[in-house]
This record gives C-alpha cells, structure tokens and sequence, in this order.
C-alpha cells in the first residue's frame, strides 16, 4: 500500500565543503507527498525495463560511462568538495570505479544471470528437466553513505539496472550534490522515465518511505547500528536488506615481508580518504623481529604527508575530514588511548588552512587490545601498531573483533600468505596489498559477523539483484507419479525398493532393486 513518509515538504538538505566550512549550495528535499507517485513511476517503468534484452541495457551503460569518461575532472570536483578527500583520491577511488563498473556489468550480467539448465539429481527424476531462471526483484532501494558518495551507490545503481530493477537511490545528507551528480549521469543513460529516483530527505524517515511504499530489497551502506535498526525495520514486512557495515581491518606483517612495501600499503589503505575506509586498515600487527624497523619507516613516511585542502594541484596527500562528529569519535579514541599509556610517533604536517575537519595522519603505539582504538571501528586517519611473537598469536589478534569485512597479509612467500588467509576472518584477505579489490567490479564486496549481510559487486552482486525460479517440466508425458493416489502396498514396496536402486549395497543389490521397481513404474505411471 503507498503511503505517505512523514518528513517536510519544502526543506533543503544543505551542502557544505568540510575542507573550509564554506556552504556550497542546497538540494531541495523531496516532497512527501510525492514518494508514492515514485515508486508507482518505477514499477511502471520496471515492467517495461525487464523486458529489455540484456545487450539493449548494456547500450543505457555505456552512455553512461561515456558520460563518466568525458566528465572526470568535474565529478572528481564535486566528490572532493563534498566529501572532503583528495581530487586524485576522488578521481582513482571514485569516479575510475564508476567508469569500469560500467564496462564490466554491461559485459558479463548476460553470463552471469542466463537461464541455466539443471539436470536431474536422481535416476528417480528421470524424465524431469528444471530450468534456473534469474529474475528481477522489482525495485530496489539505495541508501549509500558519505565516505565514497560516489561510487559505491552507483556501483549497485549499475547491478540493479542490468539485473532488470527499477532503482530509488536516498545519498548520504553530508554529501547531497554528489547525488544530483548521479542524476546527471544516470540521465545520460537515457532510461525510461521513473526507472532511475533520488529521494532527498533524512536517512530514516526515507527509508521508512521505502518500507511503506513496498520497496522489493533495500541495500545499505553504514554504521553498525543504523544497519540493525533497518534490520528490524525490514522485518516488520519481510522485506530482503543487504547490508555492508564497515570493518576494524587488521594488517599483518610477516618477519620475511617486504618492509618498504608494506610501509607504503600501511600508509595508503590507513590514512587514504583521512582513514574513512569501511575496508582500510585499522590495526597493524608486526612480527617481533622487525617491529622497530617497520615503525620507523612507517613514521617518517607518515611525517612527510601533508594534510590540508584539497586542490586541482594535488598539493596535498589527505583531505579533511566529511563531519564533524566522525572528527569528535577519532579524536575521543586517540585521547583515550594515550590516556591508556599509548604513544603518537609520528603526524602528518598541515599544509594551509586549516579550518576545515582535519585530523593528522597518526601513527600510534603501545597499544593493547583493552583499548577502544583497537576494538571499535575508528573510520578515521589512524594506525596503531602492535608486535607479535608467532602466527597464532597474529591470527588470535586479528580475529579478535566483531567486524571482518577485509585483512591483509604481508609476507614474501606467497604460499605461506595464502595458508595464513585461510584463518583469518574476513569477506576479502589480500596478499601484499589492502584496501583495492572495492574497485575490482569483478569480485564480491562483503564481510562476516557486524559487517553485514549479503554481498555486492561480482557475480555475486548480480545475483543479489535477482530473484531465483525455478521453471520445471516432464517430457516422459506419464499420466500419473509413483507417489500419486491411488496409494497402496505396490506403490509403497516400490518406493522402498527404489532407495536401495539410488543407494545400493552392491552392484547385484542395484540390478535386483532396479528389477522390482522399473516394471511397477510403469505400470502405475502409463496404464
């Protein structure tokens, strides 16, 4: 039934660059009163939509990525002076992810999500022929946080639409513009009309609105908490949730490891988007032997980074900051933890103003696990380190979290890396790297325990776009089954028989109950 959501007509959702506090422009928020109109538009336009080969959405794609490809600079400005990060951060991070998601979904959602023919499990369904088919939910809702405003919402939009749905996308109210940015490309798409929304409200009043107004699977990007409210909200009308909730990623470094390497991968996957990276690392774990070593590459790597406004010069290394509360959390953690005997070695220098949500590139140590900074996700520019003495203890530390949507082992010897990976915890283990595969549209996007539920990206993302049927069909033409009335003690010492056909002692057991079982099977089925 639709329903009208209960939040103001007529308000604006403001945009501020977090770099310099400077207010850059104002969304209008969507009418209430509009939101059934919405969803009625998209399932209209659904219909038609599913109807759509998967060559002929492929062609919407690509007019989209050409739109991506001859805009970069500009959505690259519009992520960076939303959301606070880097211009290079925001083009390599963002806009290129956008770009491939494109090219891959519109060149393998055909394969991935083609009818497939099942053949029969059993000599008892012979004759019986299934087809698995894979088909559109309906309309999709997004909600999508405001540490990648970009390219983690269109990344699903891009799922969604080849999988068949109509999408209703709600961005993240930090970042407001870089949702009418998505207009702008999925309008280069040239979809049907009302296929593609962006809503424009608070978080949960919209989707409250998407529950009311009967949205088919909701997938959301965010906290913990907000996700376990959906949660509940969803199981009120049973409706599919997919939720990615963030991770605490441990790192650890092997005594055989590449130091200069793992130095420069601790930097990048901890401090890049000023550490607000559901999947970067969060803890570092070091063997014994080389501890000391490690600490002091990654601290003059981290003294000579430079925090400051972003720029289209690339002058600078980490931006700010998105809100001012994630600042707060960062800094509550950090004080805590010295508080607790822990020791900042090393910060990243401020280059210009600084009026902005900055917070230094920080690297910490003297840490232990009673500690906040090691248990809950900081979401900010933060690396604290610990030393370990043997493999147990390494993978004992990093499984010692609620959350583990990635990990990464350091180590030379890739073998000795792979066994390891086995018992970590994580919805991705990289080898010698961290925080890249988000961009690799080609692999599943998720994790275990607090980190969520469900998957995007990948084949995986595609099949989450889908409803699974299956279509079913004789072509022995009987006119009756075994096991259909009249029931009596033939049909009953036949059925009996036939599991010692499918499961028999011996190859004499086989033929003998084979021999009872074939001639009644006819019997009962033709005559």
């Amino acid at each position: 039934m639709n329903t009208v959501a209960k939040f103001p007509s007529g308000a604006e959702t403001h945009a501020y660059n977090p770099a310099t506090g400077a207010r850059i422009d104002a969304v209008a928020n969507t009418p209430a009163a509009e939101i059934p109109a919405i969803f009625d538009r998209a399932r209209q336009a659904q219909a038609i939509w599913a109807e759509k080969s998967f060559g002929q959405r492929r062609r919407h794609l690509l007019k989209m990525r050409d739109y991506i490809r001859d805009n970069a600079d500009e959505l690259a400005r519009i992520v960076s002076d939303g959301n606070g990060k880097t211009r290079l951060d925001a083009l390599a991070t963002e806009v290129l992810p956008c770009l491939l998601a494109c090219s891959w979904y519109g060149d393998n959602a055909s394969k991935v999500l083609k009818p497939e023919i099942r053949e029969p499990s059993s000599l008892l369904w012979v004759g019986k022929r299934s087809e698995i088919r894979y088909e559109p939910l309906g309309v999709v809702g997004i909600i999508s946080p405001w540490n990648y405003p970009l390219s983690i919402p269109f990344g699903e939009i891009v799922m969604g639409l080849m999988a068949g749905n109509a999408v209703i996308l709600k961005v993240a109210a930090a970042t407001p513009l870089v949702g009418k940015a998505i207009e702008d490309i999925v309008a280069a798409g040239e979809l049907p009309e009302g296929l593609f929304s962006h809503i424009v409200g608070s978080g949960g009043q919209v989707s409250s609105a998407m529950f009311e107004n009967g949205i088919n699977k909701l997938f959301f990007t965010g906290s913990v908490p907000a996700g376990k409210q959906l949660m509940a909200q969803a199981a009120e009308t049973l409706t599919p949730v997919s939720l990615e909730l963030g991770g605490k990623d441990p790192m650890i470094v092997l005594e055989d490891a590449d130091l200069e390497r793992a130095a420069n991968g601790a930097a990048w996957a901890g401090y890049q988007n000023a550490g607000q990276s559901c999947g970067g690392v969060e803890r570092i774990y070091v063997h014994e032997s080389i501890y000391q070593q490690f600490v002091d590459l990654l601290a003059a790597k981290t003294n000579d980074l430079r925090h400051g406004v972003p720029n289209d010069h690339c002058g600078v290394d980490l931006g700010s900051m998105t809100t001012p509360k994630q600042r707060d959390t960062v800094a509550r953690q950090l004080a805590e933890a010295i508080a607790d005997g822990a020791k900042i070695v090393a910060q990243s220098q401020g280059i210009g103003s600084q009026d902005g949500h900055f917070h230094p590139a920080t690297l910490v140590t003297d840490v232990h696990h009673d500690m906040t900074l090691m248990r809950e996700e900081t979401f900010g520019p933060i690396i604290p380190v610990m030393a370990f003495k043997t493999e147990d203890e390494a993978v004992a530390l990093a499984n010692d979290c609620t959350m583990a949507l990635t990990a990464s082992v350091w180590t030379r010897n890739t073998a000795r890396g792979k066994k390891l990976a086995n018992r970590v915890k994580g919805g991705v283990v990289a080898i010698n790297d961290h925080l890249y595969t988000h961009g690799m549209s080609d692999l599943p996007w998720g994790g275990p325990g607090e980190s969520g539920i469900g998957r995007t990206h990948g084949p995986e993302g595609l099949l989450e776009m889908s409803k699974t049927k299956v279509v079913n069909w004789d072509w022995l033409r009987a006119k009756r089954n075994l096991w259909w009335y009249p029931q009596d003690k033939q049909s009953y010492d036949a059925i009996r028989n036939a599991m010692h056909m499918v499961a028999p002692k011996s190859p004499v057991d086989f033929l003998k109950s084979a021999g009872k079982v074939v001639p009644v099977m006819i019997k009962k089925m033709y005559f």
